[in-house]
């Protein structure tokens, strides 16, 4: 119903998901912390326990902030969709800063001990993360948050955004699974199959990596929990598409 209605509450169950999301990603950054602190001496920067800072920041950016952002339309159900989509672009822009700090902080790192750059798996698959997930978010704010792109290519974008969107918040999480492995290679090879307090301890985050990102899939693929489009939203997005396209063929999906 059109006028001033109160909006309906969030659906049943969805806050109980969005709140689980949110404290398993805070333990995700408090038990990487832990981690780090107890077992790898702490985060330093030009030091030689500035390769630390790496995989906190890619915990931060591209698996906290990432998952957060992905949940804002889910989150903010009846703000104004101009705000929920600069919040949106928001967190994805800082997730990608504080990412790109963690990539200095390896590159830094790996110069200072003269280890080689970008030979193992981890590696390949977190660059792609990264460059992709920038791309993407360039591309996010062209098509959606400055004027410009017509109707329908808003329209015919928004199905291959909101895909890759997930895609790459699953890579991002496979990218720290095959980097907490080969951290534990690299440092307790001789040790990790003795069940190590370390080991253990990183095994069990990588099984917190994994809860988030199912917490996080399943809130944001669930249709019946999808942000349902205002009134206005409605008038306005008619008004667009008759001014921009015409004549639209009928109802496309």
């Amino acid at each position: 119903s059109m006028d001033g209605a109160p909006p309906s509450a969030s659906p049943a169950g969805l806050s109980a998901f969005v709140a689980v999301s949110q404290l398993l990603g805070l333990t995700l950054l408090a038990t990487t912390g832990a981690w780090l602190g107890r077992y790898r001496g702490g985060v330093a920067w030009h030091s030689p326990l500035q390769f630390n800072a790496h995989p906190l920041c890619m915990v931060l950016g591209m698996v906290f902030l990432q998952g957060d952002a992905l949940l804002v339309y889910r989150v903010f159900r009846h703000e104004a969709k101009r705000s929920t989509k600069a919040l949106h672009a928001l967190l994805h822009g800082l997730a990608l800063v504080i990412a790109l700090v963690g990539i200095i902080a390896v590159f830094e790192s790996h110069r200072a001990k003269g280890i080689p750059d970008m030979y193992s798996l981890h590696s390949w698959c977190g660059m792609a993360a990264f460059v992709l997930y920038l791309l993407q978010w360039l591309l996010g704010c062209g098509f959606f948050l400055f004027p410009g792109a017509s109707f329908s290519l808003r329209g015919r974008y928004k199905s291959q955004h909101i895909f890759f969107g997930v895609a790459l918040f699953i890579l991002s999480i496979t990218s720290c699974l095959l980097g907490i492995t080969e951290m534990l290679l690299f440092k307790i090879s001789d040790s990790y199959s003795h069940f190590v307090p370390e080991g253990v301890l990183a095994n069990t985050l990588g099984v917190m990596f994994v809860a988030f990102g199912l917490v996080v899939g399943y809130v944001v693929t669930r249709e019946e929990w999808k942000r349902p489009p205002l009134a206005e939203e409605l008038a306005l997005s008619m008004d667009f598409k008759t001014l921009t396209e015409g004549e639209s063929q009928g109802s496309s999906s």
